[in-house]
């Protein structure tokens, strides 16, 4: 009897050659994405926004991934829930707005409608014997970390406090929760979303694919970083920034096994942000006080990854829509009182990250296109895809 797609993930898993890249079957098969999406999706923490994009009670945004549609709104108290937008009635999507203000959330289908909290407010000719309390919406857990909103569809979720709070001395001059959204794009991309997040999570591409980014950031050559690490360090030091958790690379001392990741890391000389012309493109984070020429690469959990600089910060996302079809997901972020126009420009804020992810569309398609050949067979990872077998450890350990 011939095995089902499931059985030969499994046995993949256990034939996997560490240091190398992940088989075929992972990027092509059906089952195998739509197991992705239950039991590594639903299961992680997800980045959905920044509390700045719900600042009033009633205000709403969506978050999507694969068939999920999760609604993320203020409730009357002021606080965050989230709600997976699925009527429990038939199961039409309840929201269909991408982002507003509402009172209450209707289902265009039969009208059930539900209050903030996600409590059955009514439910027209159901009888006698009908409990509205029994048919809320599907809750959804949520965390907010120095203003960004994580949510997680799983009714256990992992746990984060500990590892964020390692963070949160990190990021506190940054005062990440008194940021705005200035900018946000996707870049749609034909492969799977785990060869989106595999690109994403080395360097090892930069220098050859990358010509722009390669221009001002160092991390394109460990040498680079290591050269230029200790002048970050005082700069750093100097408009606030602390450096007691940095080794001489940059590389943050984080507890072992932490589900968390910082590390600051030098531009070249010239570029104090990540801009054209290396001069600053908005008013600094914060309580910083200047420019370092420094960027922090963040990631929270297995799927959330961000990029700060004195004066923005950067934030990705990997959304997988189908097998092979994935959002590269980034957004802009400023100081919380920075005014378009006057403290910073749209498409000079934007223009890095924008041909960026041009290349990347590129790269990642080609990558998926490669993997579909029957020929394909995994190569060994190089020193600069240190962090890809972490990723392959904790995707197994999760499916």
């Amino acid at each position: 009897m011939p095995k089902d797609d499931l059985q030969v993930m499994r046995d993949l898993i256990e034939a996997h050659r560490e240091g190398f890249a992940l088989e075929r079957h992972f990027y092509t098969s059906g089952a195998v994405y739509d197991h992705d999406i239950k039991s590594f999706w639903n299961r992680n923490w997800i980045w959905a926004g920044h509390v700045s994009q719900i600042a009033e009670p009633g205000d709403f945004f969506l978050f999507d991934y694969g068939p999920e549609s999760v609604i993320v709104v203020r409730d009357r108290d002021g606080g965050v829930r989230a709600h997976m937008n699925v009527c429990r009635h038939r199961g039409s999507r309840v929201c269909l707005e991408k982002q507003g203000s509402a009172r209450v959330f209707s289902c265009p289908y039969h009208a059930w409608t539900f209050g903030l909290d996600g409590r059955l407010r009514g439910g027209r000719a159901m009888g006698p014997d009908f409990d509205p309390k029994d048919y809320g919406l599907f809750p959804v857990s949520v965390q907010i970390f120095e203003g960004l909103i994580f949510i997680c569809a799983d009714d256990n979720p992992p746990a984060l406090n500990e590892s964020l709070a390692q963070l949160k001395p990190l990021a506190a001059p940054m005062q990440l929760e008194n940021m705005k959204l200035a900018h946000e794009a996707s870049y749609p991309v034909p492969a799977n979303w785990k060869l989106a997040i595999e690109n994403y999570l080395e360097c090892y591409h930069c220098a050859p694919s990358h010509q722009e980014y390669a221009r001002s950031h160092s991390l394109k050559d460990p040498a680079d970083v290591e050269k230029y690490a200790e002048a970050l360090r005082e700069r750093s030091s100097a408009i606030g920034l602390p450096n007691d958790e940095l080794d001489l690379t940059g590389a943050a001392s984080l507890a072992p096994g932490a589900d968390v990741y910082w590390r600051r890391y030098p531009l070249f000389p010239g570029y104090l942000t990540g801009s054209k012309s290396g001069e600053p493109l908005a008013p600094p984070l914060g309580v910083l006080t200047g420019h370092d020429g420094g960027a922090t690469d963040l990631a929270i959990g297995t799927l959330n990854y961000f990029l700060i600089y004195a004066d923005h910060m950067v934030g990705y996302r990997f959304i997988p829509r189908g097998l092979q079809e994935t959002d590269i997901q980034i957004a802009w972020y400023v100081r919380g009182d920075a005014e378009e126009g006057k403290d910073y420009n749209k498409e000079d804020l934007a223009w890095l990250w924008h041909v960026t992810s041009h290349d990347d569309e590129k790269i990642i398609r080609h990558n998926q296109e490669g993997v579909n050949s029957h020929r394909f067979q995994p190569g060994p990872l190089s020193e600069m895809e240190w962090s890809l077998p972490g990723f392959y450890k904790t995707y197994f350990n999760m499916i």
